[in-house]
Formats: structure tokens, C-alpha cells, sequence
């Protein structure tokens, strides 16, 4: 696997997509049996936006390209958290940065890319989505777009400011002026002239809506954002940008929540019972990480002011968990904990906010989902739900559609505030199921059985 990302240009990124459909029916390997079918007759809203489902892959590897983009898009997925930018966009990150053997560890960053061409790549992904809505879930102008774009931004005030980060965050917000936006909307309505006869008896399609659509793309592709911050950050440093994000920009504002809210000694102690009692914690990290009382007087404060600006606050849960690099697999002497291992923890911190402000905090989910837990979850009123790890699993991106079934009958679709009491008897129930002991999955390794040929 090379070492650098490169992009596809927007023009070879349809070709390799449609090409590829017209001879096997498939978009980047996913074969058209799998797409997800999309019911937009039933959506979800989320901060005044709607999509058709409630998954989606969290701030990660599967949110930097393109095509990942539409990858996840086509096996389920509504709500997108693109991968997070900061000021330094020129991150050398020595690899492999990932290790999800089973509970996940990673020691990377915000995007590989540079802040440009991290938008660019999300442009693309923007109108590469509306296309493929228009062909495979076409609806009526009163149903609601099929997914949501979040922007994700860190690290620190300072940093956002600055005229990069400016920039960026102004192209996501309104890209009409943008050179890239208005090329590639000319790109899109030439291709679309072009190719036009592909699609008959390919796929159905409406041949005036497919004319008009790339006129129809707006340029606005987020009006949300989740505030991302390094582990250790301080208090008042986290509510600044929250500040700067609700009064200066006017978007609805995440913020991303570590699970060092619980104190050391209830995260040891969740870890140990649960059989994760190898992962090394450094109490000393704890102390400088944002505090339960602290935190719970921050949000009471963001929480007026979203009120007071219009627009909609709440929290993200969790981040990962810093964690010694006992494994000595990846670079470093700190990892970052995700996955299985972290469920107990961020569904116990999601229960002790919802029980303070009595279920009226809007929840955003991002620890340990999976299908076998991923209703039930919804089903307590919290929304959306994203995940990493478990994409990095065998199965892939079609993990999503599995959870995106799974929800289909959900009871959660119409909950519009946190259910305490089941909120509470999930994260009770959590401390002792079986998915989330280490001894559910015993193997440490995974064999192939033998030497895997070079191509299936």
C-alpha cells in the first residue's frame, strides 16, 4: 500500500464509477444487489437538516476521499462527518497508524491532505452524491435531500482563524464563488450531455431531471460543524470555539467529548471488568482533560446561546481514549483507543449528561456502534450514530447496510428528545453483555489458512 494519498481527478472519478457499473453492475467493488435501498418517505432531521438514515462513518480514513465518500453513500449511509482539518495541513504521519485487530488504536491526525485539497475532495464527493441520488433514489422536491454533509474543524481558536482555515470553512459554508465548485458543475453538466445514453437500460432514470440537476446543486454543503479537540485541551479553550462557531459563523455546533469525563478510576474500572484490563491509562492524562462539573456548566452556557443565535447545540460522544502503546505495533509511546472497548465507557457518558439535562441535550454518537448494538442505541432517542473501527473489519463498508437494515423498524425515528430511563438500563446492561468483553472474541490473530493468491 503506497504511502500518499492521491486524488482522482473529478472527471476520471466518473468514468472509473460508471464504467465500472455499465460492465459489472458495481461501483467501487460494491455490486448493485448491495446498494442500499433508500426509503426517503422516512428520514431523519438533524439540526434542520434531513438524510434517510441515521448512519454514517465518523470523522476518519473512511471520510478523506472522495471515493470513500460514495462508497459509504451507496451502502447506507446519511450523515457524513468529513474528516477533520486544522491549520497544520502538511501532517507527515509515520505508518501503519491503525491497528484494529480487535478493539481499535490509532495514532493519526486530522486529514492527510492539505486544506485545499481536503475541500476539493469533499466537492467532488458533493456532486458525485447528487448524481447518484438523482439515478438510484430519485424523489419529489418535498423529500429531503438523502444525506448531510458535517464539517469537522480543530484544534484550537488560533488555528481556526487563520486565513487557511478561513478559507476552508467559507468554501464548505457557500462554494459558489469557488473556481473548483463552478468547474465542476460544468464538468458534471457536460459529462451527464456526453454519457447521457448510459444510462438507458441501465438504470432508470428521469432524463430531464438528470439535464437540470447540475443547475439544481447548491453550493452550500454544510450548515453544521463538529468541533474536534486534542486530548488535554483546555475548558475554556473548548467553549471559546464553540463560541466562535455558534456567534461568528452561524452554524450549528457538535462538540466532540472525551471519556475522560468519567475520571480515571470509573474508566479503569469499566475497562477491568469488562477484560480490557491491559490497556495502559495514565492518570496524569485525566487531569488534564476537561472535568464532569466543568463540562456540564459549558454546555448549560452553549446550550442558551445556540438558543439565542437560532440555531441548535449539542454533544458528540466520545473521542478516543488515550492509551499506552503496549502493542508496539504503531509509532510512539500513546495510542488512541477505539471501538468495542470504548461502548461501556461512551454509552455510560452519554447517560450521565442525558440524566442532567433530563434528556433534552441532543446526542451525536461516535464508540463502539455495530450492528449488534446500533438499534438499541437509537432506540433511546440519540442520533446519528457513526462509526470507524468497525468499518476496518472484515466486511467493510457493507457493515453500514447492515445497520442501516437494522434500523429500518426501529422505534427511534420518531424521538425527538432522550429516553433517560432506557438510556440508563442500556449503559447498565453494557458493563456485562457479552459483545463488549474481551472474551467474546478470543483469537488474538486471524488466519487466512494458508498463502493468499493475488487476486480472488
Amino acid at each position: 500500500m503506497g504511502d500518499v494519498m492521491r486524488p482522482i481527478p473529478f472527471e476520471q472519478l466518473l468514468e472509473r464509477m460508471f464504467s465500472e457499473y455499465q460492465q459489472s453492475r458495481s461501483i467501487f467493488g460494491i455490486p448493485e444487489s448491495q446498494f442500499y435501498r433508500r426509503n426517503p418517505a422516512r428520514q431523519m432531521r438533524v439540526f434542520g437538516e434531513v438524510c434517510d438514515t441515521p448512519v454514517g462513518p465518523a470523522a476518519g480514513p473512511h471520510t478523506q476521499l472522495a471515493q470513500n465518500i460514495i462508497t459509504a453513500w451507496l451502502t447506507g449511509v446519511s450523515f457524513i462527518e468529513l474528516k477533520t482539518v486544522q491549520i497544520l495541513d502538511k501532517l507527515e504521519l509515520e505508518k501503519p497508524c491503525i491497528d484494529a485487530q480487535d478493539e481499535g488504536f490509532n495514532t493519526e491526525w486530522s486529514t492527510e491532505f492539505t486544506l485545499i485539497k481536503a475541500a476539493d475532495e469533499y466537492l467532488k464527493a458533493w456532486f458525485a452524491l447528487w448524481l447518484l441520488e438523482c439515478l438510484f433514489a430519485p424523489r419529489t422536491p418535498e423529500q429531503g435531500r438523502s444525506f448531510i454533509f458535517n464539517m469537522s474543524v480543530g484544534y484550537d481558536l488560533k488555528g481556526i482563524q487563520q486565513a487557511p482555515m478561513q478559507t476552508f470553512i467559507a468554501t464548505l459554508m457557500d462554494a459558489a464563488d469557488s473556481p473548483t465548485f463552478q468547474r465542476y458543475r460544468q464538468t458534471l453538466a457536460q459529462w451527464i450531455a456526453d454519457v447521457d445514453i448510459l444510462f438507458d437500460g441501465v438504470v432508470y432514470h428521469d432524463r430531464n431531471a438528470l439535464a437540470t440537476l447540475p443547475e439544481r446543486i447548491p453550493s452550500r454543503l454544510v450548515t453544521g460543524v463538529t468541533l474536534s479537540t486534542m486530548h488535554g485541551c483546555p475548558p475554556d479553550e473548548i467553549e471559546a470555539i464553540c463560541r466562535y462557531m455558534l456567534e461568528e459563523k452561524g452554524l450549528h455546533t457538535f462538540v466532540k467529548l472525551n471519556p475522560t469525563l468519567f475520571g480515571y478510576a470509573r474508566v479503569r474500572e469499566i475497562l477491568d471488568g469488562c477484560g480490557f484490563d491491559y490497556i495502559q491509562l495514565k492518570e496524569s492524562s485525566f487531569l488534564h482533560d476537561l472535568p464532569l462539573d466543568r463540562a456540564l456548566g459549558m454546555l448549560e452556557r452553549l446550550l442558551v446561546l445556540a438558543h439565542q443565535q437560532g440555531l441548535e447545540f449539542g454533544v458528540k460522544l466520545t473521542n478516543t481514549l488515550g492509551a499506552g502503546n503496549h502493542k508496539h505495533r504503531l509509532p510512539g509511546d500513546e495510542m488512541y483507543m477505539s471501538g468495542r472497548a470504548l461502548f461501556p465507557i461512551s454509552i455510560n457518558v452519554a447517560a450521565v449528561l442525558s440524566r442532567h439535562f433530563e434528556g433534552k441535550l441532543p446526542i451525536y454518537y461516535s464508540g463502539g456502534a455495530s450492528q449488534l448494538n446500533i438499534r438499541a442505541i437509537h432506540e433511546t432517542g440519540i442520533h446519528p450514530i457513526t462509526m470507524a473501527t468497525d468499518l476496518l473489519k472484515p466486511g467493510g463498508y457493507l457493515r453500514l447496510a447492515a445497520c442501516a437494515q437494522e434500523l429500518e423498524n426501529s422505534a427511534g425515528w420518531t424521538m425527538t428528545a432522550v429516553d433517560v430511563a432506557r438510556l440508563e438500563t442500556l449503559a447498565q446492561a453494557a458493563l456485562t453483555a457479552e459483545y463488549h468483553q474481551k472474551a467474546w472474541k478470543q483469537e488474538e490473530t486471524i488466519e487466512a489458512g494458508g498463502v493468499l493468491p493475488p487476486s480472488d
